[in-house]
């Protein structure tokens, strides 16, 4: 997808240089890419927010303003070119609240590159940060706003009030139009050595400039940070000039406000830390919000490591559990095998650890946990180097169990199962209830699992189940470039953990309590603990938290519990709760669950497997006084009126979340980010062929080039060329001669 986005966008670029931008040479073209930014691994994936334009038809490509009267392109962009729109105005709102970041996105956009007699789709592109989620997309233009709303599968129509369906698919935009874009979405903050960190994607590229004098344009940030009540933001960094506003307890405010002649060209980045330096937490409590289907009370309870450097963190066991089915094969299992030997590294003597390959069958490094000395690791590589080889289907059961009976009751360590796959296994249920028998067996050795799914064909909610009932962690790799990262922050997070056993005391008094998630992970000094809930009753003035140290001494804490005034508890845990009920409720198959986390999900706009996207169109149309006096009884009405009627739905977008696996993939060991391609008709694949010749040679309107490239071709190319282009010449004499005659022949 990144590959086939990228060569749209260059395909766009190549395009913009048939508009043409008059005489005066003060009115610069916008800069095309540097032979750097082409250099970078993905030079033309968005960067910050971006619009483009939808080319299918490249002969609509031209100035709106100034006509160029270029010669007819023949021939079409198959797939479209994605030309990126100038951008004439940004400004950005963020709010921080303990681990989440909330973005509010306010951009103006023109369609500087389609004549103003014709129009084209756009469509917007979000980089976010950390476990970014989509919250909402508006769109404003002259006569018409485009919206997103999320609605329930099993009637879109319940959440639209009004909406009428629309036949004509998508809307277009005309040439000329300035588009006022709103976006909003979530993210979370980056957490490491007591200091969180914000990073927004905000690096914007030169050809989004627009084309004129050197007119200022405007940049605006404004930034609030609310740490966690009874604690106080300290030391900073910023990547942009932010002025601190405003200052009180728990809570400050910057603001970035500035002309420029450029626009940003670094991403937002905002780090701090706070006033602890042992582990501390606090309680926030609230009401359900009003629409909430779920009347119970909501509560959140932080943990926070702090920033002690001398602490002591649990010795580790360690088994390494790595798909190397055929799916795995090239560059995924290359980047898989980088991050195992990173993490392998970062082990130290003391610790033990296996290596399991698996896929029909399992491949075992050692019978038995092994230290990590130097040489021990050294043979570890070596073997990893040599058998881990793609091929085979995948089964999980086999090396989960083989892992969980390698480890012994060590009361000083935590023993980690470590998995990571990218397939599907058709006994997902089944392994989930094999494990949990297991810890109900075997209850002095209770090993923690930590998963990670690659690309899209495995089951992101077994994983996350299997992390739940295992007191772990999971992390998604969305594609092979992001593999080494999750994997070396989710081992990091495993391998730093100070406290185990983690339990609430005093909460048996509380009526219908439900925590997420139900069992609670342990404290690494590599991310704060968010354990959230609901409940009925009377909740104690303070919690008391309970847990074991590396020592094996007993850790307690009491945490003060305080209702949360500008705090939106809910907002802030909807994301977490829709994902921890969602594998509950894939687990479980309950409809009724399935339901609230729909529910769940329209009331906070966020994506969920239950809920579609859907894409709404308001028209504003004028209406007279007289009819408007028809509609309601007011003595003064304007002579005109703009009225908007009931948005009109004109697309539904489905399955936009991770989805529950493809074991189809998986068996024909399809490698995630690919399907299987249809085999083209002969006649499309001619003619699809040569019209990406075609296109790659109008691309330059020199003929100079056109002289160059025909004097490099040898005698049989040039025959081949004269024979394909007499045959193109006769389908397209025969095509006129059908369409003016109504006749074959």
């Amino acid at each position: 997808m990144a590959e086939d986005f990228q060569a749209a966008v260059e395909d766009g670029l190549r395009l913009s240089k048939r508009i043409y931008f008059g005489k005066d040479r003060a009115v610069a073209p916008p800069k095309p890419p540097t032979e750097m930014d082409r250099s970078s691994e993905h030079p033309f994936l968005p960067t910050s927010p971006m619009v483009y334009a939808v080319i299918s038809n490249p002969s609509i490509v031209d100035n709106p303003d100034m006509p160029s009267y270029q010669p007819y392109v023949h021939g079409k962009c198959d797939p479209p070119a994605l030309m990126p729109l100038q951008m004439n105005g940004i400004s950005m709102e963020v709010e921080c609240y303990m681990d989440t970041a909330f973005i509010t996105v306010n951009g103006s956009w023109r369609v500087h590159c389609v004549m103003g007699s014709r129009s084209c789709d756009c469509r917007i592109a979000v980089p976010m940060g950390e476990q970014g989620s989509i919250l909402g997309v508006e769109v404003e233009i002259p006569r018409k706003s485009y919206s997103i709303q999320l609605a329930s599968m099993d009637n879109e129509s319940d959440t639209v009030p009004g909406a009428k369906p629309r036949a004509s698919g998508k809307g277009k935009i005309d040439g000329g139009t300035n588009l006022s874009v709103k976006l909003k979405w979530s993210q979370k903050l980056m957490y490491h050595g007591g200091q969180f960190t914000l990073n927004i994607p905000f690096k914007f590229p030169e050809y989004v400039t627009p084309a004129g004098k050197k007119i200022p344009k405007h940049e605006k940030i404004e930034l609030t940070v609310n740490s966690c009540p009874g604690t106080e933001i300290l030391s900073k960094t910023t990547s942009h000039l932010l002025k601190e506003r405003y200052r009180q307890a728990g809570k400050s405010v910057f603001v970035y406000d500035s002309d420029v002649l450029s626009w940003s060209s670094s991403d937002v980045s905002f780090a701090y830390t706070i006033s602890s330096n042992d582990t501390s937490g606090a309680v926030l409590l609230s009401s359900p919000p009003l629409l909430d289907v779920d009347r119970r009370a909501m509560f959140s309870c932080y943990l926070f490591p702090g920033n002690k450097q001398s602490r002591k963190v649990f010795r580790r066991e360690v088994v390494f559990v790595v798909d190397i089915s055929g799916s795995m094969k090239g560059k995924l299992l290359e980047e898989t095998k980088n991050a195992l030997f990173a993490a392998l590294a970062k082990l130290d003597p003391e610790d033990l650890f296996n290596v399991i390959a698996f896929n029909g069958q399992t491949y075992l490094f050692a019978s038995s946990l092994e230290p990590a000395t130097a040489a021990t690791i050294e043979n570890a590589t070596q073997w990893i180097s040599l058998n881990f080889l793609a091929g085979g289907g995948t089964n999980i059961l086999l090396p989960l169990t083989q892992a969980m009976e390698m480890f012994s009751d060590s009361r000083n360590s935590i023993p980690i199962i470590f998995l990571v796959t990218d397939g599907a296994d058709k006994d997902e249920r089944h392994i989930c209830d094999v494990i949990k028998s297991q810890f109900t067996d075997r209850k002095n050795v209770f090993p923690r699992i930590y998963t990670l799914g690659i690309g899209t064909f495995c089951n992101h909610y077994f994983l996350r189940k299997l992390a739940i009932l295992g007191r772990g962690h999971y992390d998604a790799a969305r594609d092979v470039d992001t593999i080494e990262a999750c994997f070396g922050a989710l081992f990091a997070r495993a391998s730093s953990i100070f406290l185990a056993n983690i339990a609430f005391e005093n909460l048996d008094q509380i009526d219908e309590l439900e925590v997420f998630p139900s069992e609670i992970p342990d404290l690494s000094s590599e991310s704060p603990l968010v354990v959230s809930g609901r409940y009925r009753g009377t909740f104690p003035e303070t919690l008391k938290v309970k847990g074991s140290l590396p020592d094996m001494s007993n850790f307690s804490v009491d945490l003060s519990v305080q209702e949360a005034k500008d705090i939106p508890v809910g907002k802030m845990l909807a994301k977490q709760e829709i994902e921890l009920l969602t594998a509950e409720a894939w687990y479980s198959d309950r409809k009724e669950l399935k339901e609230k986390i729909a529910n769940i999900s329209i009331e906070y706009s966020i994506i969920s497997e239950y809920t579609n996207v859907v894409l709404l169109e308001t028209e504003r149309v004028k209406i007279t006084a007289e009819s408007a006096a028809g509609r309601r009884a007011s003595s003064k009405v304007n002579d005109v009126k703009t009225e908007e009627p009931a948005p009109r739905k004109i697309l539904v977008l489905r399955n936009n979340g991770l989805g529950f696996g493809n074991l189809t993939a998986t068996e024909e060991n399809i490698v995630p980010g690919f399907s299987a391609p249809k085999p083209p008709e002969a006649a499309d694949a001619y003619i699809k062929g040569a019209s990406r010749c075609c296109g790659w040679l109008c691309n330059c309107r020199c003929c100079w080039c056109c002289m160059g490239v025909c004097s490099k071709m040898n005698n049989e190319c040039a025959n081949v060329m004269t024979q394909v282009c007499g045959a193109l010449a006769c389908l397209g004499c025969y095509s006129c001669c059908d369409s003016c005659t109504g006749q074959e022949g």
